[in-house]
């Protein structure tokens, strides 16, 4: 998805809320955390946002326009109403681990990096063993002790979702950020078509893990493409 910010010199920064996105995820995006973008937006409750609304983002004079959405779901607006970010559908929220590091990296999600590339070099290093999704498995159960299992396909579907929770994020955004599962419904390779692919992010803009560090990690050949965040 596309971000959606309006920066100027005066006004400085602010970000145009979109249907399925949730507080706590933007607050990753953006390198800050739920308390603050509730903050400076005076939000009462950072469970309910409000899609087409403005948030505004630290850093802003003020000027911007601030969050001028209802403090509330309301799926009966012109706009739609953005998930919440409690619940079986957004996952909890992200304040529960303890707040943002500066990449912008929950504890947990930083966790889940460390273990990812510690199952990743265990097994091939940096050479594909056809078994990502088994890495990915081994890294999950090292981080946070349960596995999850299913091909690099099925894990998406597979992930609990009081553990985790899908968030709106590009392949180049997620990158930056560690401990963010990838996953693909089919890649261009034999296998890759029956069984897609899956991995988690090093945070390092290019690398992700699995049962090999790909250490350029694109979109090229991959579709389905989603990201998913521990909330643990």
């Amino acid at each position: 998805m596309s971000t959606s910010i309006r920066s100027n010199r005066s006004n400085g920064s602010s970000y145009k809320i979109q249907r399925g996105d949730t507080l706590s995820a933007l607050a990753v995006r953006f390198k800050t955390s739920v308390k603050e973008l509730a903050r400076i937006n005076n939000i009462a409750n950072p469970d309910l946002i409000y899609a087409g609304a403005n948030l505004r983002l630290p850093g802003s004079s003020g000027k911007a326009g601030g969050y001028s959405g209802k403090d509330s779901f309301d799926s009966g607006s012109s706009g739609g109403g953005a998930r919440r970010s409690g619940g079986a559908s957004g996952g909890g929220n992200v304040r529960s681990t303890g707040g943002v590091a500066p990449n912008g990296a929950t504890p947990a999600m930083q966790r889940l990096a460390d273990a990812g590339r510690r199952a990743a070099m265990s097994m091939g290093g940096y050479n594909s063993q056809g078994l990502c999704a088994t890495g990915v498995s081994r890294a999950i159960q090292n981080a946070f002790g349960f596995k999850v299992w299913g091909n690099g396909n099925q894990i998406d579907d597979n992930l609990p979702r009081d553990k985790f929770k899908q968030v709106n994020m590009s392949l180049e955004e997620a990158l930056k950020i560690p401990g963010l599962v990838l996953t693909w419904e089919k890649t261009s390779s034999r296998l890759g078509s029956i069984y897609g692919h899956t991995a988690i992010t090093t945070g390092d803009g290019r690398s992700s893990a699995s049962d090999f560090i790909e250490q350029n990690t694109t979109n090229n050949g991959r579709s389905g493409f989603k990201v998913f965040m521990p909330i643990i």
